[in-house]
């Protein structure tokens, strides 16, 4: 089956502030078609090698509340792969008020000062959406860093 291929990123450093949640990048699928998390990478610029680790959450978001757009800051989806057509899904980055409802699916602690994590979901494991809800990245830090991610999502 084809497929097409979007990636969306934070396009520069999203502030966190200390022991805060915050989502920094989220997609919410369209009414008509869903959204499939391929992979994302999540960096932070902290460089204290005693910091105390961040808190990261990929979470399942009905955007019961704040859909991409509102009380975040709409980032473009650049399509990577595939025919092309609209995204059929919204994305943000920056939240001042957290989405609503998020179910975590995973989470995982990362020092601050280590670098890059970069996942990629098992064929046929990638999680995907209902349509019209999202996945988000969500981060709490003890302390003040800055985080960049990115998610690379497939229209479905």
């Amino acid at each position: 089956m084809a497929s097409v291929g979007y990636s969306i990123i934070t396009g520069g450093a999203v502030a966190l502030t200390a022991a805060t949640a915050k989502t920094i990048l989220g997609v919410k699928a369209h009414a008509n078609s869903g959204a499939q998390l391929k992979s994302f990478e999540v960096a932070y610029d902290g460089v204290t090698s005693s910091a105390v680790p961040v808190l990261v959450e990929l979470c399942y978001a009905t955007f019961a509340t704040n859909a991409p757009g509102t009380a975040s800051t709409s980032v473009t989806p650049a399509q990577v792969y595939g025919r092309v057509l609209t995204a059929g899904f919204t994305a943000g980055k920056t939240w001042t008020t957290e989405p609503t409802a998020l179910t975590v699916l995973k989470e995982w602690l990362m020092a601050p000062d280590k670098g890059l994590v970069m996942y990629q979901f098992p064929l046929g494991q990638e999680p995907d959406t209902a349509l019209g809800e999202g996945l988000v990245l969500r981060c709490t830090a003890p302390a003040g860093v800055n985080v960049r991610a990115s998610m690379n999502v497939e229209r479905i």
